[in-house]
């Protein structure tokens, strides 16, 4: 059988990020999924912080409007986060763990401890239309917990092995090619983000089970650099020589 294609989303965050910190309007999000777009992105994700820190309520509006990819909505398991994405019907919904102190997404979300919270959205998003996918750590009671709540997609949380000295790597990348097999027993689409760069993504393009990949952070910084489109261009290439290097696929 051969591989699932594997898809590119964007996170375009962190374009809100350095507009936010002179308080205008540049540079645009949108602009820059509509740039990722014209690179070879298969889609956008966006988190809408309970603190707007970047992404803003308008801009989930304009990237689920102006954008023709589909949209990848971040956000915790709340009311005022379900009733707004009911209210925007983006293509996916990935539930993530957040605090108001955190810099960035710390960690997976714990699916299994907080079932009574998550199953509720899960459902509701689901519902309406919405694909549902939950971000959570390669650990089998979290994915179990995942399909329990009614999850069409896990996205397995890839920082720990990315920020890992290199002698640290094999072990944690065998954490996700292990986890990556049992989500796909569970009957569950299997995607994977967080701190991948061009140095870290091969390994984790290999991985069969695994059908998309949500990078951001890495990119906005290297786009300072050699332009937005390149450096997606630059990570597509990383990605498909990675998909060259995977086992012989078995559904």
């Amino acid at each position: 059988m051969s591989l699932p294609y594997l898809r590119l989303g964007i996170n375009v965050d962190h374009v809100a990020t350095v507009r936010n910190a002179r308080g205008g309007a540049y540079p645009c999000p949108v602009r820059a999924a509509q740039l990722a777009k014209e690179a070879g992105a298969d889609g956008i994700t966006a988190h809408l912080r309970e603190d707007r820190r970047h992404i803003r309520d308008a801009d989930i509006r304009r990237l689920r409007e102006e954008v023709a990819l589909p949209l990848n909505f971040e956000m915790a398991a709340t009311a005022e986060m379900r009733d707004i994405a009911l209210a925007t019907l983006p293509h996916a919904a990935c539930l993530v763990p957040e605090k108001r102190e955190e810099l960035t997404t710390e960690g997976g979300l714990d699916v299994r401890g907080h079932h009574n919270t998550v199953a509720p959205v899960v459902r509701a998003l689901a519902d309406a239309g919405i694909r549902v996918s939950l971000f959570v750590e390669a650990d089998p009671d979290q994915l179990r917990a995942a399909a329990d709540a009614g999850a069409a997609v896990v996205e397995l949380h890839s920082g720990s092995y990315c920020d890992a000295p290199e002698h640290e790597r094999p072990a944690l990348l065998k954490r996700l090619q292990d986890a990556a097999a049992l989500t796909a027993k569970l009957g569950l689409e299997c995607h994977i983000g967080h701190g991948l760069t061009y140095d870290t993504v091969g390994p984790i393009a290999a991985i069969p089970q695994v059908v998309e990949l949500n990078i951001g952070h890495f990119l906005i910084g290297e786009a300072i650099f050699v332009g937005l489109g390149p450096a997606i261009q630059r990570m597509r290439a990383a990605m498909d020589a990675g998909r060259l290097m995977a086992p012989t696929y078995r559904a």
